[in-house]
């Protein structure tokens, strides 16, 4: 079994210029938490999830640390004032980001397979402990996107394997 094998080929992508609002808007409305990006050839040149969405999204620490000196000391004593405002924090990060291009936000380095990947290299990146992968973009030569392996392609494949084992096929 290989990725051509797993690989759902009904790939939803955006392209690396749709604007951030507009993608937001299709991932909440998507069954899965991630789309490949595309250029113009079809070439898979990001990703973009969840994750790197919401991020942009969240409050910023705007803890603001005031030296005051109380004569005649000469040493100054810092004093936290918390200004963060969690609504306005989003909203203006909504307003700054949602008609920049998803570009600024993907993940550019992203793990792909070829259509001939096994089962086992698909298991052992898709397992790895140092990044969370979800999903891998299969392409061809060119980088050009053909399909898509899904954490739940695999267990599926696993289930229906040991299905077939234990029916004695």
């Amino acid at each position: 079994m290989n990725a051509s094998d797993l690989m759902t080929d009904e790939v939803e992508t955006v392209h690396e210029e749709d604007d951030i609002s507009d993608v937001l808007t299709r991932l909440a409305q998507a069954d899965f938490n991630g789309f490949p990006v595309v250029d113009d050839d079809e070439r898979v040149v990001g990703i973009v999830t969840q994750h790197d969405l919401v991020h942009i999204f969240q409050p910023s620490d705007r803890t603001l640390w005031i030296p005051v000196g109380f004569p005649p000391f000469l040493e100054t004593l810092e004093y936290a004032i918390d200004l963060s405002w969690d609504d306005l924090d989003t909203e203006l990060g909504l307003l700054k980001h949602a008609s920049k291009p998803v570009r600024t936000v993907m993940t550019e380095e992203v793990v792909t397979v070829e259509p001939d990947t096994d089962f086992d290299r698909i298991l052992d990146l898709l397992a790895d402990d140092e990044r969370d992968i979800n999903r891998l973009p299969v392409v061809d030569d060119e980088g050009r996107l053909l399909g898509i392996v899904a954490r739940q392609d695999v267990l599926r494949a696993v289930r229906d394997e040991r299905r077939r084992t234990d029916a004695g096929l």
